[in-house]
């Protein structure tokens, strides 16, 4: 299992976004996970299972 995510911090999921990047901000947590694109805005939501799957990395808070 991967660590506990919390909002706000910075997530690098496996594929690519249609803008070219991968990277993306947690905005909410619980059953579901929402996060947006960094660069481009676009917010998704997801079950927690599939959202499990498709994270590469957990970057952590943007203050950090």
């Amino acid at each position: 299992m991967l660590k506990p995510i919390k909002i706000n911090d910075r997530v690098i999921m496996k594929k690519p976004h249609a803008c070219q990047t991968n990277e993306w901000l947690i905005t909410r947590v619980g059953v579901d996970v929402k996060i947006k694109c960094v660069n481009c805005g676009r917010e998704i939501m997801m079950d927690r299972l599939e959202f499990d799957k498709k994270v590469k990395k957990i970057l952590g808070d943007n203050n950090e």
